[in-house]
C-alpha cells in the first residue's frame, strides 16, 4: 500500500507523469540499451522495440498500477501483475535486474520532466516503482519455486520429432526432451518461451502456447510466421519456419501463463479466439473432452478465411466430442455456402451464452475488446472474462478500458 504522503503526491502528479510516460519510455529504453546493449540483443524483443509496442506496454502498465494505488488503494491489481510476472518468468527475469531498470527509468523521468521532479515527487514515484517491482519479484519467486518443485525449472533442450504445415503461415512442432527426462507438467492455456540464436549472434525469445492437454511425454507448439507488413518480419517465427526441422533442437523455458482453464465440469465455458489465438483454446478443448465436461461449451473463432484457420479440423472435432457444445466460426473471406451471419467480424447477438459462463479470450486486443463488451452485454460477469495477449499487453495502455 502506498504511504499517505506519497499517495497525495502521486495523485497530484499522475496527469503530468502519465501524460509523459510515452516519451519517458523512449528515453528509458534508449539509455538502458546504450549502457547495456546485451539486454536488447539477448533479452528484450527487438521487434517490439522497433515497433514501439513494448514502450507503450511499459507506459500503460506503470500508469495503470499508479492509478490503482491512488484510486483503489485496498485492491491490488493481481491480474495485471500475474500476467507480467508469468511473462518475466518465461524469460528468466531475475531480482537483480529491477534496480537496473529503476536507475534508467528514473533518469529518463528526470530528463523528461526536469524541475517538476522535486525530491518529494521523485520519492513518491520511487515508492510506486518499488511497490510494483517487489510485487512482481515475489510472484516470480513463487513461479520459479513451483517450476523447480515440478522438476521443470530453467531452460531445457527439446528435439523436434514432427513438423506439420497447418496453413501457409502456421506450422506446429512436436517436441520431446532431448535429455530423455520426463516432460514437465503444465496447465491448458500455458505457453513456453522458445529461445533461438539468430544469424547475428543474438539470442531472442518468443512465447508460444502449448497445443494439447497435459499428460503426454511430448509437447506441441504452434508458430505463426509473422509478416511485418511494412515493419520488420518476426525474427524468431521466421527463423523457426526456415530452420526448425525434424531432428533440430530448441531451447524451451518451463511452462508459464496465467490464462489457464480453471473450472469444474458443471461450469459453462466460452472459448473465444482469433487467428493464432486458437492454439491455447485447442489445449483447453482437449482437456474439457478428457475431463468429461458436462456443462455447455461455446466455441467462438474469427479468422481471415477457412484456409488460414489453423487447426480448424481439431477445433471443430473437439467441440463435437463434448456433450453440450456449439462452435461458431467467423471468416472475412468465407467459402461458398458459409452462413451470412458468420461472415465478417464476430457478432454474438445470435449466440446463446449460458448463465454463469466463464470466458477465455485470446487474440488481438480489438477482437477481445469487442467480444468482452458483447459478453458483458449478455450478462457475463467481468470477473469471469479472462484473456491472453500474444506480445506486449497494449490493452492496459488503452484508456477505454
Amino acid at each position: 500500500m502506498l504511504s499517505e504522503q506519497s499517495a497525495a503526491v502521486v495523485r497530484a502528479t499522475l496527469p503530468a507523469v502519465g501524460g509523459a510516460l510515452g516519451e519517458i519510455s523512449d528515453r528509458f529504453y534508449a539509455g538502458l540499451f546504450a549502457a547495456r546493449p546485451e539486454l536488447l540483443r539477448d533479452l528484450f524483443n527487438r521487434g517490439n522495440q522497433s515497433s514501439g509496442t513494448q514502450r507503450q506496454a511499459l507506459a500503460g502498465a506503470f500508469a495503470a498500477f499508479a492509478a490503482q494505488l491512488v484510486e483503489r488503494p485496498d485492491v491490488r491489481p493481481d491480474a495485471m501483475l500475474d500476467r507480467i510476472a508469468h511473462k518475466h518468468a518465461s524469460l528468466g527475469i531475475a531480482p537483480e535486474q529491477y534496480p537496473v531498470v529503476h536507475r534508467y527509468l528514473f533518469a529518463a523521468v528526470a530528463d523528461v520532466l526536469g524541475e517538476a521532479i522535486t525530491p518529494r515527487v521523485a520519492a513518491a514515484w520511487t515508492e510506486v516503482y518499488w511497490l510494483m517491482a517487489n510485487a512482481l519479484i515475489a510472484i516470480e519467486k513463487r513461479l520459479y519455486a513451483a517450476s523447480e518443485a515440478e522438476g521443470s525449472g530453467g531452460r531445457r533442450t527439446w528435439e523436434v520429432v514432427e513438423r506439420v504445415e497447418e496453413t501457409a503461415d502456421v506450422a506446429t512442432f512436436l517436441l520431446r526432451p532431448a535429455d530423455g527426462a520426463p516432460a514437465p507438467g503444465f496447465r491448458p492455456g500455458q505457453y513456453v518461451s522458445v529461445r533461438v540464436e539468430l544469424p547475428d549472434g543474438a539470442r531472442q525469445s518468443r512465447q508460444y502456447s502449448l497445443v494439447g492437454a497435459p499428460g503426454s511425454a511430448l509437447r506441441r507448439i504452434g508458430v505463426k510466421r509473422v509478416h511485418g507488413d511494412g515493419a520488420p518480419d518476426g525474427e524468431v517465427s521466421n527463423h523457426l519456419h526456415a530452420h526448425a526441422r525434424v531432428g533440430s533442437t530448441l531451447e524451451l523455458s518451463a511452462p508459464y501463463g496465467d490464462l489457464v482453464l480453471d473450472t469444474d465440469a458443471g461450469t459453462p465455458v466460452l472459448l473465444a479466439s482469433a487467428g493464432i489465438g486458437v492454439t491455447p483454446m485447442i489445449a483447453m478443448l482437449e482437456q474439457l473432452v478428457a475431463g468429461g465436461h458436462r456443462a455447455p461449451v461455446t466455441v467462438v473463432h474469427a479468422d481471415r478465411s477457412p484456409a488460414e484457420h489453423a487447426l480448424r479440423e481439431e477445433h471443430a472435432a473437439y467441440a463435437a466430442r463434448l456433450g453440450d457444445a456449439t462452435a461458431h466460426f467467423w471468416y472475412e473471406r468465407p467459402e461458398p455456402g458459409h452462413p451470412a451471419d458468420r461472415t465478417g467480424l464476430v457478432d454474438l447477438a445470435s449466440v446463446a451464452v449460458a448463465p454463469g459462463t466463464r470466458a477465455y479470450l485470446c487474440g488481438p486486443p480489438p477482437f477481445m475488446r469487442a467480444v468482452r463488451g458483447q459478453l458483458i452485454g449478455k450478462g457475463v460477469a467481468p470477473a469471469d472474462i479472462h484473456y491472453e495477449v500474444f506480445g506486449p499487453d497494449l490493452w492496459l495502455a488503452d484508456p477505454r478500458d
